[in-house]
Parts: C-alpha cells; structure tokens; sequence
C-alpha cells in the first residue's frame, strides 16, 4: 500500500529534471514565526526518524572512496549519486534531506500524531582533508530543526528529538552538563523542550514530553551518557552517584514511577540503543532493570545510531551475576562491530530463546532499533508507526492498574551473550569484583508487568505495526 507513496522520496518532478536538476542548496528555512496549533483528532500514528546526515558538502559524481566530496571518478559505478548513494560510506546530500521532509509534510504530516527524532543530523567525521567543525554541527543541527518545526510543530505535531553521537564535537565525546553543548541544543531545540524541563535539558539533554496530555508521554534520554564511547564520562558506577549516567538514570526512574502512578503510558527513545555491545555494563544494569520494572508502563524502546534494521531483547538473565568475566568481556567486545558482526550476533541470540511454551514474557523486553534516513550503508527509510486509540476520551486520565506481579529471578536458561555462570547474590555481592556493582544493589521493588496492560494486550495505546520504505534499489541506482 506504501509503496507507491514512498517511491516519491527519490523520484524528482520529472526523470529530466531528475537528471539535470539544479545544483544543491542548504535547507529551505522558514523565517516566519510559528505558533503551535492546538491538538488535533488523533490518527492512531506516529513517526521515527532517525540519522538523516546531511552533509553540505556533498557533491555529485564526485568519488566515492573520497566521502562524496570531490575527484572524479572514470567508472560510473565510483561515483556519488543525485540522490545519495546507497551500499557506501557517504552521507546524504542536502537535496535528499530536504526532498525527504518535503516528502513527510506532504504525505504525512496531517496524518500522525507526533515524531520521535532520534538523532545525529550532521555528518559523519570521515574526511581528514574536511574535518568537521562545531560550527559546522551546529549549523546543520539548526538547520533540520527549523526544517522539523515548519513541518510538524507548527501543524500542533509534537516533535520530541534527541541528542546523536554525531551532533557533538568532538565525535562521541559530552563531558557532564551544564556544558556550551547542552547549552546550544537548549536553544535549538527550544520549541520541542516542555518549559518545566528546560533547566533538566541544560543539566543533562533529556527530557519527556506529554504528546497527548493525561495519557501518552515520550522520554528523550541522552544516550551520551551511557554509551561506552564517550570517555568523558565513568560509565554509571555504583559508587559515583553523580556522574551523569546515574542521575540521568534515576531521574528516568523517577519519570516512570510518575507516569505509572498517573496512568500514563510511555515511549522510551534515544540515539544509541540500550546493549552491552554499546553501552558501559553498569549502565546497560540499571537501564535493563527499569525497562523489566515498569514494563506495563513502557510501551516500547525506539532508537536508531545502528544505520542497520533490526530488534533484539533485553533480558532478566542480563541482571545475574556473570562469574566468569573474561568471558563477558570477550562476548561485549565482539559484539560492539555491527558492520561486521551484528547479525551473526543477533542470530545467535535468536537461536538460544527458548519455546512459546517455556519464555517468561515478564522477563523480556524488545529493543526496536530503526534503519536511518542516510542511505549508508544501504537504504534510506523513515518508519510510520501505528497504535490503537480506539475509544479514546480526551478528557480525564487513565484508569490506573492496581495488578503488580513480584519480580522474577532470572530466565531459566542461560540468556544469549554468551555470559559467564549465573552466582549467588548472597554469596558473591559480599566480593570483590561484585560488591560495588549495580547487580547487588538493585531495588527489591515488584516488577509491575501485567498481561493485560497495552504492551502486552492489544486495548488503547498498544502498539500494532509499522510501515517503512522499501524496494528503493532499482530507482536509486537510475541516478547514480
């Protein structure tokens, strides 16, 4: 059914035009001050975007191997599209992002109810003759946010964005807030910010917007903090309440419980996505804990940083002790390669689940990890997803669910990763090297995962599919 719809991302006006189209400007801007509509009838839709990276200094047909940016190649195979070009490692030309909102605010901005953005909206740092600069990050990032605004916000579409790996300078790298780059994004990304968590943004760039008040809420986290790339930070240990992993961590903890005690029903979104391959091991602890702990709050987990379409699971077992350590540490490093490495790992995984018959759903959450807009490596896409609003009141709250269930110890086979033996907490959380990690100090709380609660039964709010571009190859290859 979308298919026809979304070919529209990469056929111009006419194949001539197409062909010989005029040459790359920046973003079209809107200068014109916008007001934010009041809500609209809901449509039971929303969108992910993720990593649109544009890059303004693309140039077409220069080579590839030189990031698109300039010689010209004999083989017309080498060269850089019109359009990008698909299955390499440049980065989107300005024409494409912007022929992709144009695309969005035609054919679906009226029909969604808001947008989670997940980040990185300016180019990779893969020219040495063309470092990347913080004006330059800056520069792009305000550019797409305007674009976003005009398109969405200004129609009363919520837009709720999030910080990527690639919107700071230096590449991975956000020393704890307040900083000048909380501080910039603060003000780019005013509009989207709720007022009340303007000065949690400055502090640590995450926030939760309402997008439909009294029922559904979106929690931005700020996934610098936790991802095991950015040496700027420690990593979330037990015994640093204040890095800034951990007080973004119970910060999140204290939203959740929030939300449960209000009815509310919440969306989990950031750039890099919650594995041990990405993120420091005690953060990835404490992220897996409350994902298990509110799961009949949480509605799902969205992210994107991977540029590759794929789910996996978080799981109980990722909250035992792992005895042998080496062997943890082997599994984290080799896992951390997802060009290489991340479907074999995620077919392992798979293979090791156990039967319908056997699997404890409470101890079980999916991570939905959504391809990017940037065809690099392969092709560009943007997801429509849907969930039930059927019978849906806007006036009052929620009915709160009274139904808890006690918390589980772990799975009863040793999960995937290929971890060490599952110990003792009563034994081993008294040595050396368990005593100061978040494993033995988690919270004794219930897991509140009830069966008949909207992630888990289809009522009002479940999620129930998505649709996403395909079957691009062919056109994009006619411009290449």
């Amino acid at each position: 059914m979308f298919t026809s719809r979304f070919h529209l991302l990469i056929v111009a006006a006419s194949f001539s035009h197409a062909v010989c189209g005029p040459v790359q400007s920046t973003f079209e801007i809107s200068s014109e001050v916008y007001a934010v509509a009041k809500p609209r009838q809901l449509h039971g839709r929303f969108l992910q975007i993720t990593d649109m990276h544009p890059d303004p200094h693309y140039v077409e047909g220069t080579s590839i191997s030189k990031a698109c940016h300039r010689s010209k190649p004999k083989k017309k195979k080498k060269r850089a599209g019109y359009y990008g070009t698909p299955y390499s490692d440049c980065d989107s030309p300005l024409r494409f992002t912007n022929y992709t909102l144009d695309f969005l605010e035609k054919n679906w901005a009226s029909q969604i109810d808001f947008v989670i953005w997940t980040g990185d909206n300016a180019r990779h740092d893969n020219d040495r003759k063309l470092p990347r600069t913080t004006f330059e990050i800056y520069d792009l990032n305000r550019a797409v946010a305007q674009k976003m605004k005009d398109v969405f916000l200004k129609k009363g579409v919520p837009v709720i964005p999030s910080l990527g790996n690639n919107d700071v300078w230096p590449h991975n790298i956000l020393l704890p807030g307040p900083n000048d780059i909380t501080s910039h994004f603060s003000s780019i990304w005013q509009e989207f910010i709720p007022f009340p968590y303007r000065q949690v943004f400055q502090r640590g760039a995450y926030y939760s917007v309402e997008v439909i008040a009294d029922h559904l809420a979106v929690v931005s986290l700020n996934t610098m903090y936790f991802y095991d790339a950015n040496k700027a930070v420690n990593g979330c240990p037990f015994n640093e309440l204040s890095d800034p992993g951990n007080l973004q961590l119970d910060w999140l903890e204290v939203q959740l419980k929030m939300f449960r005690e209000r009815g509310l029903r919440v969306w989990l979104s950031g750039h890099v996505p919650p594995s041990r391959g990405n993120y420091f091991p005690e953060c990835y602890v404490r992220y897996v804990d409350l994902a298990l702990r509110y799961q009949d709050t949480i509605l799902g987990h969205l992210f994107g940083h991977m540029n590759s379409d794929h789910f996996f699971f978080l799981e109980a077992g990722d909250l035992e002790l792992e005895l042998d350590q080496q062997v943890a540490k082997t599994e984290i490093e080799s896992t951390a390669d997802a060009d290489g490495d991340l479907y074999d790992a995620i077919i392992d995984d798979f293979g090791t689940l156990p039967g319908l018959s056997k699997v404890e759903l409470d101890e079980y959450a999916v991570i939905n990890v959504s391809p990017p807009v940037v065809p690099n490596p392969y092709l560009p896409t943007f997801r429509i997803f849907s969930y039930n609003v059927s019978g849906v009141e806007m006036t009052g709250n929620l009915e709160k669910k009274k139904k808890k269930k006690k918390k589980k110890k772990g799975g009863k086979r040793k999960p995937g990763h290929h971890r060490g033996g599952h110990g003792d907490k009563s034994v081993h959380c008294a040595e050396e090297p368990f005593r100061m990690s978040w494993k033995c100090h988690l919270s004794n709380d219930s897991w509140h995962s009830d069966p008949e609660s909207p992630p888990r039964k289809n009522q009002r709010w479940t999620p129930t599919g998505y649709a996403q571009v395909r079957d691009l190859n062919l056109l994009l290859h006619q411009f290449i």
